[in-house]
């Protein structure tokens, strides 16, 4: 197995991705390799810092950097010797099996639907983020990677997702809801009310119907299915709740009394953990033909580490195999586009 990681892509890259990459080892066998993209002598010199000398550990030279604010259309264009870029390069010719960046996630998946190419029956990828709730964790698809969507593309994001809570999280027959603005079937603009059609005509979906905002987090379904804008929104707003209720508690903790402050500060440890998206490591793309793990912008070497993990998990699971298994056993919903 070779993992592709992209060491220029992030907030704090290369540093942390180096480190992360340090941390990931653990999850590779002795016959792996973990493929760092990016300028060779910035990373090279990194890994000299860190102290990491390992044989599974090579680097690919790639001089361009994809800033986090440039154009997909751009990168694709003037990018080609980028390390997202090269990675979808190698991907699309199975030199490596799957990709990790916490870079640009526009440019990330404009390349690998050039490069790599789609599952056979998925007409647009879709990000899965895992959410930790109390009832356990929920998949929200998509987070980001089709803004505007058809009604078809909601309805190979529940199979796809589906397949995913299976094969990779454990999950049995996971629910399905479908994120609207009111849980009757008539509520929701007209790409909701289509995609509830077609999720609703599938006998093998276990549909829980429309799902309000709250719903997402009250234990009504383990797999929520949105448009890549809205399911954005949930997530950057559940990750600035998450910690601005954590910084709200530790505050008034902190009022009462060290000693207090201090009784507590184990038990928010342990909640915060389970709510820190660096726990989740990266979110995959579904319906690449590859593993492609999406981070976070502001991931550090845990998040990394942990992405590592994900990717590795998701080839040893044979995740697309499965995807294209699943796609091919239903009638055309729509149309491809």
């Amino acid at each position: 197995m070779r993992i592709a990681l992209d060491a220029m892509g992030g907030d704090h890259a290369p540093e942390e991705i180096v480190h992360g990459a340090a941390q990931g080892l653990r999850y590779l066998s002795a016959d792996d390799q973990l493929v760092l993209y990016g300028q060779a002598d910035v990373v090279r010199a990194v890994l000299k810092s860190v102290g990491l000398n390992d044989a599974r550990v090579v680097i690919e030279d790639c001089p361009q950097i994809v800033e986090m604010d440039e154009s997909p259309r751009d990168v694709v264009r003037q990018k080609r010797d980028s390390s997202i870029f090269r990675m979808a390069v190698d991907a699309g010719e199975r030199k490596v099996d799957a990709m990790i960046s916490a870079g640009n996630t526009g440019a990330m998946a404009a390349c690998c639907q050039l490069k790599v190419g789609p599952i056979e029956g998925c007409s647009r990828p879709g990000i899965a983020c895992v959410l930790p709730t109390f009832h356990g964790p929920v998949i929200v698809c998509d987070v980001g990677a089709n803004v505007a969507p058809k009604p078809h593309h909601l309805y190979e994001y529940a199979r796809m997702t589906r397949v995913y809570g299976e094969v990779v999280l454990g999950m049995s027959d996971p629910a399905i809801g479908l994120v609207s603005i009111g849980e009757e079937a008539e509520k929701g603009n007209s790409l909701v009310k289509e995609a509830r059609k077609l999720i609703t005509n599938d006998p093998s979906l276990k549909f829980a119907g429309n799902l309000e905002g709250r719903d997402v987090f009250a234990g009504a379904a383990e797999i929520c299915i949105s448009d890549g804008f809205t399911g954005n929104v949930i997530l950057k707003l559940t990750e600035g709740l998450a910690e601005g209720l954590f910084k709200t508690i530790l505050g008034e903790l902190a009022e009462e009394g060290a000693d207090l402050s201090q009784r507590f500060k184990p038990i928010v440890d342990k909640i915060w953990r389970k709510h820190d998206f660096a726990e989740y490591g990266g979110a995959p793309l579904l319906g690449i033909n590859s593993v492609v793990i999406i981070c976070h912008g502001r991931s550090d070497r845990r998040a990394i580490g942990n992405a590592i993990r994900v990717a590795v998990e998701g080839v040893r699971a044979g995740i697309n195999r499965a995807i294209a298994e699943s796609l091919r056993a239903t009638a055309p919903a729509g149309g491809a586009g």
